[in-house]
């Protein structure tokens, strides 16, 4: 059987103002900008160590997908997420679940989630498995 699915290219999420999800991600997040274009409300960044892009933009009327503010279920990695965490929140960011221990059957790793300015939310992990 022939593969159907060859990895990530890229994750996408509605926003509603550019020039606040480019200060978030850009400078509350630290990640690379590889894209801004302010009349296409278009933005791209690079996730670090892979080569898998994390892009935005303002949906058009009739396009499908989620609502800016109801993205959920993307986990960054982090080394640390509590120092994480703490670095978000110096540079303006949003915590909207404090680290905590988690116990799984294959070990323990710590979890926190954060938020951009439309809402939309992500997890922080250290988990490696």
């Amino acid at each position: 059987m022939s593969e159907i699915i060859g990895g990530l290219h890229a994750a996408t999420i509605h926003i509603r103002d550019p020039l606040r999800a480019r200060a978030f991600y850009r400078d509350v997040l630290g990640l690379k900008e590889l894209l801004f274009d302010e009349k296409a409300k278009r933005l791209v960044f690079a996730l670090p160590n892979t080569s898998t892009l994390l892009t935005m933009h303002v949906a058009g009327p009739g396009e499908e997908g989620r609502d800016p503010g109801t993205v959920s279920g993307l986990v960054f990695r982090s080394a640390d997420p509590a120092a994480a965490c703490r670095e978000i929140v110096r540079r303006g960011g949003t915590v909207t679940v404090e680290p905590k221990t988690v116990e799984t059957s294959l070990g323990s790793f710590v979890r926190a989630a954060i938020a951009d300015p439309d809402g939309n939310e992500f997890l922080l992990s250290n988990r490696t498995d």
